[in-house]
């Protein structure tokens, strides 16, 4: 199984930036697709962002799209997330995740099977 650790949270002002990184060990990672979700207490993890295990195909939320962008470096072993004119409702963990290549599948929690231990992301008023 795919091995998975976020950096790149923390605290950040209305309309800020972040970017956020996943590092990959353990398989071939251009075998994975991977994800970002995000999760604040109570609430169920909440699809982000997911890329294809090429890089050719992008897929957003609609409510990050124009403002989030996910990449991954394959030779880096390394997904990332850059998110642009940040919200104080983003505030919340956000996670890496990676799925076999298979189906097309990509926004829910299921699809994943491999998750980060998730990092802080806080955007202030």
């Amino acid at each position: 199984q795919v091995q998975l650790v976020e950096s790149g949270g923390g605290l950040v002002q209305t309309g800020g930036s972040l970017r956020l990184s996943c590092a990959a060990s353990g398989r071939t990672f251009s075998n994975y697709a991977l994800g970002w979700f995000r999760q604040t207490p109570g609430k169920e993890r909440e699809f982000v962002a997911a890329i294809n295990w090429s890089g050719g195909n992008t897929y957003y939320a609609s409510s990050v799209k124009g403002r989030f962008t996910i990449s991954r470096d394959n030779a880096k072993n390394t997904v990332y997330l850059q998110m642009n004119s940040l919200k104080p409702e983003e505030t919340a963990v956000y996670y890496c995740a990676a799925k076999e290549r298979g189906s097309n599948s990509y926004t829910k929690p299921h699809d994943f099977g491999a998750w980060g231990q998730g990092t802080q992301v806080t955007v202030s008023t």
